[in-house]
């Protein structure tokens, strides 16, 4: 329960308020997380900061996209479950429709040649962004543990990077397994009866797995996008593109590449990336689709586990779960990059590549201006006749 009750907002304030948020929301879940935290606790003083941080943490131990589920968190907070669902549409679409707009462009029959060398530009700085933010990532989770837990999550990051290269969508069974194994470790190897969402989600996973979901591919894999993803956006990118390449045909190698180049120019969560792939599997329907699936998990955890939020971020079983987990799903961004890797077939790509290499690691420069300098960089090329993809 709230322990700060501060003040209402209506629901005009949340609309406009996150709608704002929508719009400027470039950067990334760190960039979201600062401006949710500077107009909820610091400028409209709506939460107080204890709160606002266990509701962080328990997003961080929930599968899905954590920003997207924070927004709506402090929507409901402020302004009940109407609120909870006018500012999670208004924080989701602004970037969704123009991660639409720009698949409508870039997989058109005929996309000019500005577009193809912005995106084959940004496509392959993509490459070095996987890098970047699972180097960064991997420290962050790593630092905390010590000994035999540390070994174990090297164990968990190792498995999700080989499991990622060699069975793809496959990771989602990973992630869940590697985290059902923490649980039982630090229960003494006592199964116990798990006290955070993964106990249906393997079932899920392993019903697709055997070939008894009943859901059409799309769904599924947008299901899989929303629900069933732990430890962050990038996490995302093996299981869609095991999905849309490999096994349905809906995208090619390069045009995977580029649509999570769209998915970084874009303000919102990487998550959205899941509508160019509904979009080259179905048109416009399809993104719309697959983009609904995707955020409807969020809005049902937020609104179902509300009142137990700051008991999620104690919970030692929803911990162990995602100490596990959250390494294995820190080493499926490693491992994308050698499925990613395949769509770039051009030597000024891997030149593009290796620059916003050193930009992101040597001058530390933030992802999004090099995903910007990388697409202008394309676009150029393409003008003055280079070859393109």
């Amino acid at each position: 329960m709230p322990r700060f009750m501060g003040r209402q907002a209506t629901l005009g304030e949340v609309f406009r308020q996150w709608g704002r948020l929508g719009v400027v929301g470039f950067g990334g879940p760190p960039a979201h997380v600062a401006l949710l935290r500077e107009l909820c606790v610091e400028r409209r003083e709506w939460i107080d900061a204890p709160e606002f941080e266990d509701a962080n943490a328990a997003c961080q131990l929930l599968p899905g996209p954590a920003s997207t589920q924070l927004a709506i968190y402090c929507a409901r907070r402020v302004a009940g479950v109407p609120g909870a669902l006018i500012g999670g549409l208004a924080f989701i679409l602004p970037g969704l429709v123009a991660i639409i707009v720009l698949a409508a462009l870039t997989l058109s029959s005929a996309p000019p040649d500005w577009a193809r060398g912005l995106e084959a530009g940004a496509g392959a700085a993509v490459l070095a962004v996987v890098l970047r933010v699972g180097y960064d990532l991997a420290r962050a989770s790593l630092a905390p543990h010590a000994g035999f837990r540390l070994a174990r999550a090297a164990v968990y990051l190792g498995v999700g990077a080989l499991v990622t290269v060699l069975a793809g969508a496959g990771v989602v069974l990973a992630l869940l397994a590697c985290g059902l194994i923490e649980v039982v470790i630090r229960r003494g190897g006592r199964p116990g009866a798990p006290a955070l969402a993964p106990g249906p989600a393997l079932a899920a996973a392993a019903a697709v797995s055997t070939g008894v979901a009943a859901l059409p591919a799309l769904a599924w894999t947008a299901l899989k996008v929303g629900a069933l993803s732990y430890g962050g956006g990038f996490v995302i990118v093996p299981i869609m593109q095991g999905d849309a390449v490999d096994a349905y045909h809906w995208m090619t190698n390069t045009e995977f590449l580029n649509a999570v180049a769209l998915g970084q120019i874009t303000p919102g969560p990487v998550v959205q990336t899941v509508a160019v792939v509904g979009y080259a599997a179905a048109g416009l329907g399809g993104a719309i689709f697959a983009a609904a699936l995707a955020f409807t998990p969020s809005f049902v955890f937020v609104l179902l586990g509300f009142r137990r939020f700051h008991a999620l971020r104690g919970n030692a079983t929803a911990r162990a779960f995602l100490d596990g987990a959250g390494p294995a799903a820190i080493g499926a961004i490693f491992g994308a990059f050698v499925p990613l890797a395949s769509g770039v077939d051009l030597a000024w790509q891997w030149a593009v590549a290796a620059g916003a290499a050193v930009l992101l690691f040597a001058l530390r420069l933030g992802v999004m201006p090099v995903i910007l300098l990388a697409a202008a960089t394309g676009a150029a090329l393409a003008l003055v006749g280079a070859p393109l993809p």
